[in-house]
């Protein structure tokens, strides 16, 4: 019989080929989508930007769209959570920022907050070197926060942390909905972030909402990137991820994406790049390369361990 607990979650197993091409096209579609994202919002404004993006989502995946027997509550919950609270937060942080660079490692909080989360409900044991791992990457964002660009952004920061709460809850709901397909999930997050973005962008930004349907073809080419790359590629990504492993492999894999993104920012929009925002950097990629080194020995203990079992029964 079908629940929805927030305690079942899928058995662990090992780390391929194929789930690492995964998390590294993740990786990239969610790093170049900061230029997308800050482009619409600036073109468009910040709910109205949510609101086109996720109305593209629900049009691309309503194909794929199923009732799924059992776990709708569930899927409405990270609607709700996923499709349109974490958009409005992302949004409305972009709208108020002017360095990228300091909101998208700021994005990664995240991370810690998934990994508490997972400890307390589904009982995930982190081991030593991994914590290790995401204490030094976690540093090294938490470093960048003391550069005099970064702290000039407070309150951007302060609304993208709670965007980053709202991910790491929304993490747990998603590894108890597997075995439904990724665009099915996704277009139910489109639709229902659609309707939760719709009455704050009417009543916050009624002129932006009235000019939807006269935006620059540029603003709609970058909106259907963050809704089609970014949404549905790299959410897809991560969905179908969690899906197969634990959030304490899943949520580090989501590390690189600030390096990333400042990378890609400071080329497109010349933000500036200080001494210290290079040493954060160079911090975190020391603590994600702990972390994916762990990861390989733990696939490879996991697959050796399959074999004997395999073995065994033979």
């Amino acid at each position: 019989m079908q629940h929805d607990s927030l305690l079942d979650a899928p058995a662990e197993r090992g780390f391929g080929r194929l789930d690492w091409s995964i998390a590294i096209a993740m990786m990239l579609l969610w790093g170049f989508n900061i230029i997308a994202m800050k482009s619409v919002v600036d073109a468009a404004g910040a709910l109205p930007g949510a609101l086109l993006r996720q109305a593209i989502v629900a049009l691309a995946c309503l194909p794929f769209l199923r009732i799924v027997p059992g776990k709708m509550r569930l899927i409405v919950l990270l609607g709700v959570l996923s499709g349109g609270a974490f958009y409005v937060a992302i949004g409305l942080s972009l709208a108020l920022a002017t360095n990228i660079s300091a909101l998208a490692i700021a994005g990664q909080l995240g991370v810690p907050f998934s990994l508490i989360l997972a400890v307390i409900f589904l009982k995930e044991k982190i081991g030593i070197p991994r914590l290790i791992g995401i204490i030094l990457a976690l540093f090294g964002v938490l470093l960048l926060v003391f550069d005099p660009e970064a702290g000039r952004e407070l309150p951007a920061l302060a609304i993208s942390a709670c965007g980053s709460m709202v991910w790491a809850i929304a993490t747990l709901i998603q590894r108890n909905l597997g075995g439904i397909g990724v665009l099915n999930i996704t277009g139910w997050l489109g639709l229902i972030g659609s309707l939760v973005i719709l009455p704050f962008a009417v009543l916050i930004e009624p002129e932006g909402v009235a000019m939807l349907t006269s935006l620059s073809a540029e603003t709609y080419a970058w909106t259907a990137y963050a809704a089609i790359g970014s949404s549905i590629g790299g959410h897809g990504a991560m969905v179908w991820l969690l899906q197969r492993h634990p959030i304490s492999t899943v949520s580090p894999l989501t590390i690189p994406t600030p390096v990333i993104s400042v990378c890609f920012a400071t080329w497109w929009f010349g933000t500036p790049l200080s001494w210290l925002m290079i040493a954060g950097g160079l911090i975190a990629l020391v603590g994600v390369s702990i972390v994916a080194i762990r990861n390989a020995q733990r696939s490879r203990a996991l697959a050796e361990a399959r074999l004997l079992r395999e073995g065994t029964r033979a």
